[in-house]
């Protein structure tokens, strides 16, 4: 179950998408239910909030993720990644990364100069300073998220096309791509939702089984939230389903009452 909220948070903000209009406001928050095989792993939960940067309101998404029960005595994980970015660019000023995962732990802070397109990493745990050279237009991993769900692509992918980005993740920045399987109607608690399902390339070996190990379903409204998330890992394999909302810009579409 090594990094388990780790690899949840990134695949929460790396796969959502929306069309044109903003699909999301200050105040969305959503909680997602981890499972780890038949075992309740932990939570993860998203939440936007308003901050200045810059003299600009801006965008301050907070992510959190934490295991809990046989899963916490196991493994105990508790994650703060934050993130502060443009509301009309959606560029980040600033992201934080404070993890536990284990006994594996980061204490960073990165401020964006999107203008250099530089990123200054300060590392509170090793005590140092490094400025990186980052490309145009580069997200951290909680701005992609959002970034993504205004993505105006979206609706032109045909199946089996992919969205590329740059993101700046562990003193690197890497192309994430994420692959579109098609659409797809899933049960969940709230009912029956109308989704987009995608297929995200990962690395091989250490933790998935395979490139193509992860599978995320997408509400297909004008939210594009999370519903569901599976991944074949190299030991066992992981869950996790939208557990609560609140604070959508947009109804949240539904089929089928339960």
């Amino acid at each position: 179950m090594k990094k388990i909220a780790l690899l949840l948070l990134i695949f929460v903000t790396t796969n959502s998408f929306v069309q044109n209009e903003e699909a999301f406001q200050t105040g969305e928050w959503f909680k997602l239910r981890i499972h780890y095989g038949m075992i309740n792993a932990g939570y993860a939960t998203l939440e936007i909030k308003e901050a200045t940067r810059s003299n600009k309101k801006v965008h301050h998404v907070v992510g959190k993720g934490w295991t809990v029960g046989m899963a916490k005595l196991f493994f105990k994980v508790e994650d703060d990644y934050q993130s502060y970015f443009d509301k009309e660019t959606g560029k980040p000023y600033q992201f934080i990364r404070k993890i536990d995962e284990g006994g594996y732990t980061k204490n960073q802070i990165g401020y964006f100069n999107q203008n250099r397109n530089t990123v200054l990493v300060k590392d509170y745990k090793k005590d140092t300073e490094k400025t990186f050279s980052v490309p145009d237009n580069v997200q951290d991993i909680v701005s992609s998220f959002y970034f993504l769900r205004n993505h105006p692509q979206l609706d032109n992918l045909k199946v089996g096309e992919s969205i590329v980005i740059d993101m700046f993740f562990d003193d690197e920045t890497f192309k994430f791509k994420l692959k579109y399987i098609g659409n797809e109607d899933l049960k969940t608690k709230f009912g029956t939702v109308p989704c987009k399902v995608f297929r995200p390339y990962v690395q091989a070996g250490r933790v998935f089984k395979e490139e193509e190990s992860l599978t995320v379903w997408i509400s297909n409204d004008e939210n594009r939230i999370p519903i569901r998330i599976k991944a074949s890992l190299a030991v066992g394999s992981l869950k996790a389903d939208l557990e609560a909302f609140k604070g959508l810009k947009n109804s949240f579409k539904i089929k089928v009452e339960n």
